[in-house]
């Protein structure tokens, strides 16, 4: 606490691109500036700017301690604001990391209905199939499908999620309905692909029975993005195996028709995924509170287009 002025002055100094600018805020003059960030840098042990004629760049070193220090004073700003509003304040910025399929075609639109109760909310979105790293990205929540492996995050169970194939139905006009997973082979395929390999392998259960199809990568279309991978399908280039939060738009539009629906896949419920932590900010807590809301809203909605007989 004894050099927090000094982490505010680092924090502004990396937000505005220069300490000049970021001494004006704070009301230091640009020697005062210099010397108190030299001073940090002189108790840490390490370098956090490179410094050049025209910029200051952040180290390696620079930028680990900077998600560390914005999470620091945010979390000091938001305990002072509740402090002397004598409530828990909804404000300041909420860094919310989805998939990019999930974010673009749900979430989006839920953080601007969040918005329309707390405007005093801004949104900070990073889309992407991979899992952020929490303190390093410096982000509030995760909403992802599954639980990754890492007991430092606490994973909260938003809702359910069946995994289903679908196409489009112009596509199965043209190659046929499959009716049972031994059907599948005669047909051209959309794949979801990582630094860990292809999903292409999809099992499927319906009572007793198991049965798994290996898709042929030959045959098939491959991506690391799921918005694509979803689009591909849309435009009639083969069977995807997609989330059915992913989809919902499309079913309802009769853009995408579910195949096989008595056939289930493994499921991967919805988590929301944050710190390990005793304090929550109040913004985080509030839109946790409000994606609980709306995912047990629309699950109902969707749980139609899993009915078999419907």
């Amino acid at each position: 606490m004894e050099n927090l002025g000094d982490i505010r002055l680092f924090v502004e100094t990396a937000n505005l691109g220069g300490l000049s600018a970021a001494g004006r805020k704070l009301g230091l003059s640009p020697a005062a500036a210099s010397a108190r960030l030299v001073k940090l840098e002189a108790s840490l042990n390490a370098r956090l700017f490179e410094r050049t004629t025209r910029q200051l760049r952040l180290t390696e070193e620079g930028r680990m301690y900077l998600a560390h220090c914005q999470q620091a004073i945010q979390a000091l700003d938001d305990a002072r604001a509740a402090l002397q509003a004598g409530r828990s304040v909804v404000r300041g910025k909420l860094r919310v990391s989805a998939t990019s399929d999930f974010g673009r075609h749900v979430l989006k639109g839920w953080l601007d209905e969040f918005n329309v109760l707390y405007p005093e909310v801004t949104f900070a979105l990073a889309l992407s199939d991979s899992l952020s790293n929490l303190v390093q990205d410096d982000i509030d929540l995760v909403i992802r499908f599954g639980v990754p492996p890492d007991s430092s995050l606490v994973a909260r169970r938003l809702a359910p999620n069946r995994r289903v194939l679908c196409a489009s139905p112009e596509y199965l006009s043209i190659h046929g309905i499959p009716e049972h997973p031994r059907d599948l082979d005669r047909f051209n395929y959309i794949v979801l692909s990582s630094a860990a390999g292809s999903a292409n392998e999809w099992r499927f259960s319906r009572g007793n029975e198991t049965e798994t199809f290996t898709v042929p990568l030959e045959r098939a279309r491959e991506t690391n993005d799921g918005a694509l991978a979803r689009e591909w399908a849309v435009d009639g280039y083969g069977i995807v195996m997609k989330s059915v939060w992913d989809i919902g738009a499309d079913l309802r539009a009769g853009r995408l028709t579910i195949l096989m629906p008595e056939w289930r896949s493994p499921d991967v419920p919805v988590h929301a995924l944050y710190q390990r932590s005793r304090y929550m900010a109040p913004r985080v807590r509030a839109l946790l509170d409000f994606l609980i809301e709306r995912f047990a809203t629309v699950s109902g909605d969707l749980e139609a287009y899993l009915d078999p007989v419907r």
